[in-house]
Parts: structure tokens; C-alpha cells; sequence
């Protein structure tokens, strides 16, 4: 069975409403935090998040 991890906001650190698998892979993914209200990118990858910084 893969592993499931819930995706952290980079920002505030609290859970958003997304899951990934290890098999997920995400470019320029806008993630969406309901508690701080931020969206941020990011890249997936065998469940390493890599937040894209705005230029």
C-alpha cells in the first residue's frame, strides 16, 4: 500500500485540504491554505514539498 501524507501550508504549518501519495508528482501546483488564506506553488515529488518563491 503506498504511504499518504496530508500537505502542510509552508506558510502557517497547519493541514490543508490535500493528501498526497508517493507516486504524486505536482509542478507549479497552486496550494490553497483555508486558515491563513495564502496561496502558495509548489512542486511534489516522492512526498517532498518544494515551495516555488515568487519573483
Amino acid at each position: 500500500m503506498d504511504k499518504v501524507k496530508w500537505i502542510l501550508c509552508p506558510v502557517c504549518g497547519n493541514k490543508t485540504r490535500l493528501k498526497i501519495r508517493t507516486d504524486t508528482e505536482l509542478k507549479n501546483f497552486p496550494l490553497y491554505c483555508p486558515k491563513c488564506r495564502q496561496e502558495n506553488l509548489i512542486d511534489v515529488k516522492d512526498l517532498q514539498i518544494t515551495v516555488i518563491q515568487k519573483q
